[in-house]
């Protein structure tokens, strides 16, 4: 999906061959994050990449989980919805995660595609889920971000 502001980098079929991606998502908000858990899934694939996936609990779960995964994989996938409440806390849980992801990725080299929608309404997040009538697409974004990554660290690496 092309928007103002999106980075305009699309993966051709098969262009992911060799790859091996791990897909993570948080339960949480389940109705958001299972759209965005299968998009990321089926964009991996499309690009030719072999997938593995998990669950867990919530968005603060994903950075441990990310990281075990940077481990193994060429790239990681991470997908949560945080939706802002009367509290300080979505606050805390959006930078923590943000941050644990980050740091997973730079810690270990290995490309995060952070798919974690941090939105003040639920409205917000249906918008970016990438289902039917949604302006944005964000488990897509991030599978391509994560792959098109592991895919430019190779190149690097070869010095191409």
């Amino acid at each position: 999906m092309a928007n103002t502001g999106v980075a305009d980098v699309e993966l051709k079929a098969g262009s992911a061959a060799g790859l091996s991606v791990a897909v993570i998502s948080a339960t949480w908000n389940a109705d958001i994050t299972d759209a965005l858990h299968a998009r990321s899934i089926e964009t991996a694939k499309q690009a030719g990449a072999q997938v593995a996936q998990w669950r867990v609990a919530g968005a603060l779960e994903l950075p441990v989980a990310v990281a075990a995964a940077c481990k193994r994989f060429d790239a990681v996938v991470a997908n949560g919805c945080v939706i802002q409440g009367e509290t300080e806390h979505f606050r805390v849980v959006c930078d923590a995660v943000t941050y644990g992801l980050t740091r997973a990725g730079m810690d270990s080299g290995t490309p995060v595609g952070n798919g974690v929608l941090t939105v003040d309404n639920h409205a917000q997040a249906v918008d970016r889920a990438g289902g039917v009538n949604a302006k944005e697409d964000k488990g897509h974004d991030a599978a391509v971000a994560a792959i098109h990554t592991a895919l430019v660290l190779r190149q690097i690496e070869r010095g191409v």
